[in-house]
């Protein structure tokens, strides 16, 4: 019974490793590369003016969401160039894992609240967004391929809100 699971197991096929190597990974990794380098020309370019032309807090909520728009691409670049070793055969996904070489993948969110957000140059807006759902299928994908659940952050702090919460209303009473 036990050999017999063995070689069903060995006999199965990884949808993820699948997906991985199909063309449709080539697609999201073209699309990936090339969002970080449309990010990289606006911010260096027509970005930098425009917060420049802006109010003081709007500056800094452009120079948030800028910075986070440029770590959350470069944690996927990062990704998809790992995965697209593996892919090559130039690591095995042991090695991609392993801490040496492991990219961890974090779910991030937008850096400023929706009605600050709206007003920033419509660009920016557009490329956050569009670095989001990017984001949302890579960590698709890596859960797929690994197995590793993806806890989002926002929940995660709403819970140790809600802990805060309930410890002061608690010693309030």
């Amino acid at each position: 019974m036990l050999r017999r699971a063995q070689t069903a197991h060995r006999n199965t096929v990884s949808f993820g490793d699948r997906l991985a190597n199909s063309e449709t990974f080539k697609l999201l990794f073209r699309e990936g590369m090339v969002l970080v380098e449309e990010a990289a020309s606006y911010l260096d370019g027509p970005g930098r003016r425009d917060s420049r032309l802006m109010p003081r807090g709007e500056a800094v909520a452009y120079a948030s969401e800028s910075m986070r728009l440029t770590t959350r691409l470069m944690q996927l670049a990062s990704w998809l160039l790992l995965q697209r070793s593996v892919n090559e055969g130039d690591l095995t996904q042991a090695q991609a894992q392993s801490d040496k070489h492991k990219v961890n993948l974090v779910r991030q969110e937008l850096a400023t609240s929706p009605d600050v957000f709206t007003k920033l140059p419509e660009r920016l807006q557009e490329l956050a967004l569009q670095s989001q759902r990017l984001q949302e299928r890579i960590l698709h994908l890596d859960q797929l391929i690994h197995g590793a659940d993806v806890e989002p952050v926002a929940p995660a702090i709403h819970s140790q809100i809600e802990s805060l919460r309930a410890a002061f209303n608690g010693s309030a009473a």
